[in-house]
């Protein structure tokens, strides 16, 4: 760097660790993750919304390209809204069901025992609805590039996710497919595109979920020591 030029870097306080602590973090962290699961049913019972600020700031700290941040997370509660976005969705579900998803999709829905009725969408105190912006659209409308968007998106989902179990509360990960409708009933800007439909909330008294084994280290690592 030239002399008297400034520099866009600042020192980063970082926390130093011994290899225990590093060790012993990683295996709270996977027993803690270990433990999420996908839900279906949720209750109504209410979620404080400092809840879901804290939950959106925490996936906003998502790396992305060139620091362009381009997600957008819309959070529902309002009843009127979630009923539309219920009726959409279903109405493209059982599209879906009938018809556009092939013999071998549906065979591998079974375990799941799921069709194109999608009540979670009401039940759940909120939804999350994550955009990815496709490129920036400034104050007066002239468009900026944004990169690798659908990565960045999908990092900060993840964040989203596991900040959510973290927190105590329970998810589901829903794409109605096609999801247009998502970007009209919010009425979402043209750069805005559907990325995913995430209910909030907690279980449903009596909630069950599929008996379901992860993949085991072997299969999901390889070394090349």
């Amino acid at each position: 760097m030239a002399e008297g030029e400034k520099s866009n870097y600042v020192p980063y306080q970082y926390e130093v660790l011994s290899d225990k602590e590093i060790l012993e973090r990683s295996a709270q962290f996977f027993d803690k993750m270990d433990q999420r699961r996908t839900i279906r049913e949720f209750s109504d019972a209410s979620i404080d919304p400092k809840v879901i600020d804290n939950i959106v700031k925490a996936a906003s700290t998502a790396p992305s390209g060139a620091h362009k941040q381009p997600w957008m997370f819309c959070v529902v509660s309002d009843p009127e809204t979630k009923g539309k976005i219920r009726k959409l969705a279903e109405e493209e579900e059982y599209q879906n069901y009938h018809g556009r998803m092939p013999e071998e999709w549906l065979n591998d829905l079974e375990p799941f025992e799921t069709d194109w009725n999608k009540p979670f969408i009401e039940d759940a105190p909120y939804l999350i609805i994550v955009f990815k912006q496709a490129y920036e659209l400034d104050a007066e409308g002239n468009k900026h590039n944004n990169y690798y968007v659908n990565e960045s998106v999908g990092i900060a989902t993840g964040f989203l996710l596991a900040t959510i179990h973290n927190a105590g509360l329970y998810a589901l990960t829903h794409t109605p497919s096609p999801m247009n409708f998502l970007a009209k009933v919010l009425n979402r800007p043209k750069n805005e595109r559907p990325f995913l439909l995430i209910p909030v909330g907690l279980p449903a008294e009596n909630c069950k979920v599929p008996q379901l084994e992860r993949k085991v280290l072997t299969e999901v690592m390889k070394t090349y020591a």
